[in-house]
């Protein structure tokens, strides 16, 4: 008897059986009838099975918090739904050509993927197959580099990209909560002793339209950085069509090389909180609504130290607006033109005779593909 007429007819199979025990028949059969029988309590008697449910989102979901290493394989979609959460102890292992499409949420509630303290990060793309997080509102699929539905005005669809780590910050208090994320979520702090903290490897990176508002003025960045050490290692990242900021920083140290923000609809790259770290080969290139190219904050606490940007490229159909504020100091240089504000109390060089940034590194890019460099 088929497992189909077992679903279709369980009433009658199971009389049968009976009969056949009670009778003192098929006693060589016992291990097989107490087996049907309990493959029977797993499924329902005849019409009562439950109707599928249609599947609503791409790929797979992801929500919640992680309990375990976890890899997300190549050539798949990844949908988180909420605030993600590497948490102290787990990597977040994401192979080339991933994309991670976030779902919108509600405020608070908006998807996010956070890297917490202790947590680590390995995305490790590469330029024929990067790693994209987007919204579950864009159609791209993997091996794809252009969206085929959203351009770069299309921003904060969903949270964005936030790593946080124990290296010093300069504030009131540390450690401290980032921004975007709601003071009910503990993962949500930053900052601390450890300069060599290492939240792992982010390499070849593209994050597209996010950076939805969770509350009045309180954004979610495209790539947060909240006190990351320089033992974490960043390169080739782009942001583009964020509603907030592509790039910022919260104090630490850490590297970044080859970082490409394009249609952010506020400040590029970001730094507050005395981060002390390096932006080697960055660029900067504006679409219809922005705010500045850069915007430089010094230390808010006790502290303060020198940040240091190399080698930038900063393309803007207007003069691009620059501002150093609260007490910042340190060195960028740049090719570009740009009308720069420093308030008092700030000290930065600014230098425009050495090179802008490695274009060819960029070649991989959306930015690229849409002809922007």
């Amino acid at each position: 008897m088929t497992s189909h007429v077992l679903v279709n007819y369980s009433t009658r199979f199971l009389y049968y059986l009976l009969v056949s025990i009670t009778n003192n028949k098929f006693i060589k059969m016992k291990k097989t009838i107490f087996a049907l029988l309990a493959l029977f309590a797993l499924v329902s008697c005849g019409g009562d099975e439950p109707t599928p449910q249609p599947k609503n989102y791409e790929g797979t979901l992801v929500v919640g918090i992680l309990s375990e290493n976890t890899t997300w394989y190549s050539d798949s979609i990844y949908t988180l739904r909420g605030r993600v959460i590497v948490p102290s102890g787990i990597t977040l292992t994401i192979e080339p050509g991933v994309v991670v499409k976030g779902d919108a949420g509600n405020g608070s509630t908006a998807s996010s993927l956070i890297i917490a303290r202790g947590g680590k990060i390995n995305a490790v793309g590469t330029p024929g197959a990067p790693i994209i997080f987007t919204s579950v509102i864009d159609s791209i699929q993997p091996g794809q580099i252009v969206s085929p539905n959203l351009d770069e005005n299309v921003a904060g669809l969903w949270g964005g990209l936030l790593v946080l780590g124990y290296a010093p910050i300069s504030a009131g208090t540390s450690p401290l909560q980032i921004e975007g994320i709601p003071s009910s979520e503990s993962n949500g702090l930053y900052g601390g002793n450890d300069s060599l903290d290492n939240s792992g490897i982010l390499q070849y990176i593209s994050i597209r339209h996010g950076g939805t508002n969770i509350g009045q003025g309180n954004e979610i960045n495209g790539l947060t950085l909240g006190g990351v050490g320089k033992g974490t290692t960043i390169d080739h990242i782009e942001v583009v069509a964020n509603q907030d900021d592509g790039i910022e920083c919260f104090g630490g140290n850490v590297k970044i090389q080859h970082a490409l923000v394009w249609g952010q609809q506020d400040d590029a790259f970001d730094i507050d909180q005395a981060f002390s770290g390096l932006f080697e080969s960055f660029v900067s290139i504006a679409a219809s609504q922005h705010d500045h190219a850069l915007e430089i904050d010094g230390g808010e606490g006790q502290w303060n130290a020198p940040f240091t940007m190399w080698g930038g490229t900063i393309i803007d159909t207007d003069t691009a607006q620059i501002h150093f504020r609260d007490g910042a100091e340190g060195y960028v240089s740049f090719n570009g033109v740009a009308n720069i504000e420093a308030d008092l109390g700030t000290s930065v060089v600014v230098d425009t005779l050495h090179a802008g940034a490695q274009l060819g590194e960029f070649n991989w890019t959306w930015a690229k593909a849409a002809g922007k460099l």
